[in-house]
């Protein structure tokens, strides 16, 4: 039976100890599945794997930054946004197999003869915590709401009360 290529993979045979920097690039079409696919990210992603190697242990740090595409939530108008996010992984060598309850999902545990480790998942999700909970746009001269005609409005009215200064904050907490 065929095994396909992992998209990230790491060799870990014959590595030294110290620190060592793998660098990928790769598209969100080329995950399998279609999750990542039909998301935000339409533009290459640059990841760069960091792995700290020791004695009895392997520290992985994944770093992934891209551009994605989204649209604001408020107006609708098109944005692109830089995202960046990180995930460190704990690979801890062992020639006996232990409770792999007991640990978390950062630490897991690896046989010592360990060839290389596929990274894609880890990657996929951290690309997929990454992504903001509200985008919209601050700052944007052609946001319909909160554009140049807000401005507008606001300097004509001059004497607010307390609940529309209230709702100003509110509003402004959450751009």
């Amino acid at each position: 039976m065929h095994k396909e290529k992992p998209l990230i993979e790491i060799r870990i045979a014959g590595l030294m100890q110290g620190t060592h920097t793998f660098d990928f690039s790769c598209r969100a079409k080329d995950f399998r599945g279609h999750v990542l696919a039909e998301t935000v990210f339409t533009r290459d992603i640059a990841v760069t794997v960091i792995a700290e190697k020791t004695e009895n242990e392997l520290t992985v740090t994944v770093r992934t930054a891209t551009v994605a595409d989204f649209t604001c939530d408020i107006c609708l108008v098109p944005l692109a946004r830089e995202i960046r996010g990180e995930y460190r992984l704990y690979y801890i060598y062992s020639a006996e197999e232990k409770n792999q309850e007991s640990m978390d999902d950062d630490h897991r545990q690896i046989d010592l003869n360990t060839a290389t480790i596929d990274l894609t998942e880890d990657v996929r999700e951290t690309l997929l915590l990454s992504l903001p909970m509200k985008v919209t746009c601050i700052g944007n001269p052609n946001c319909r709401i909160y554009g140049s005609e807000s401005e507008k409005y606001d300097s004509c009215t001059d004497d607010k009360s307390s609940w529309q200064e209230s709702l100003e904050k509110l509003k402004n907490k959450y751009r």
